[in-house]
């Protein structure tokens, strides 16, 4: 056999180092990958994809059409692709890149990112203990599930999960947690609290004519009523609110039983189904003046 019949050698090309080579580590085991900028922040959009321009990519909240090959829209960029991690496309944010970050819900975590030592105290006494990876600041508690992603969810708290990227610090230590209701409440923000009506702006009739009824269960049990009607409307909310005022004041409106807190129960009621304190005054007075009150 002759020299010129032997295989030839290939030569491998320069392996991939520093965040490249973290990055496509991380890829092969399946999980998305992206690289940040100096202050931990992902690359600005292209100018196609700036501003959303082009409508967002398919698995985005708000889902586009977007299939732009650069590392455009944050954690919707993140991938499991080598041959995207190492393309051109790709190559020069690697070449700036401060970091490496990855997309916690697309291998179903939850990244609870502890900010301060205070927010690490709070964890130990309400979280069960799961894997942690120390930070710049605090550490990362990792829990194995997904959940929407909110930042501020308590002094020094931020939930990475969905639609969120995290950086990659390590593996951390300790086994992994199922994520707890504890975390998802979390996540929860309460109804907001909506205040009684000014009395002044919606003042109780003065009164002073006949009692129709004399008995005090009589009244309770009509403003009873009233509130489980607007309460139970499920259409025409607004209609209803009026019409339940017009009939509360018909029965109650001369008589002086009506009390400013009477009048604040039924606001409160109807601004539990989404009625401003503006509209709740203003179907009031309205009543009021169909009935000359």
């Amino acid at each position: 056999m002759t020299s010129s019949a032997l295989p030839r050698r290939v030569h491998p090309g320069p392996q991939p180092t520093g965040h490249l080579a973290t990055a496509l580590a991380l890829a092969s085991k399946g999980v998305p990958v992206l690289p940040l900028r100096v202050g931990k922040a992902p690359f600005n959009n292209c100018p196609a994809c700036a501003k959303n321009a082009c409508g967002g990519r398919p698995h985005m909240k708000q889902a586009g059409p977007c299939t732009c090959p650069r590392p455009c829209h944050a954690w919707a960029a993140a991938t499991t692709n080598p041959d995207t991690l190492t393309s051109a496309a790709w190559a020069r944010a690697w070449r700036e890149a401060a970091a490496v970050a990855y997309h916690p819900g697309g291998v179903r975590l939850t990244v609870v990112d502890l900010d301060h030592a205070d927010a690490i105290t709070w964890a130990h006494a309400h979280l069960p203990p799961t894997r942690t990876v120390p930070t710049t600041r605090g550490q990362h508690w990792i829990y194995l599930g997904t959940m929407p992603s909110t930042n501020g969810v308590r002094p020094g708290v931020d939930i990475k999960s969905r639609m969120a990227y995290a950086r990659w610090l390590g593996p951390g230590t300790g086994r992994l947690t199922a994520l707890p209701d504890t975390v998802r409440a979390l996540a929860v923000k309460p109804a907001p609290t909506r205040p009684l009506p000014d009395p002044a702006a919606a003042p109780a009739p003065p009164g002073g004519g006949a009692c129709p009824h004399r008995m005090p269960a009589y009244l309770a049990r009509g403003l009873t009523m009233a509130e489980q009607a607007i309460t139970e409307a499920t259409s025409g909310v607004h209609a209803t609110v009026y019409r339940t005022f017009l009939a509360v004041l018909s029965t109650h409106g001369r008589c002086g039983c009506l009390t400013d807190a009477h009048v604040g129960r039924l606001f409160a009621a109807a601004q539990a189904k989404g009625e401003s304190a503006r509209h709740c005054a203003d179907a009031w007075a309205n009543a009021r003046s169909t009935l000359e009150l």
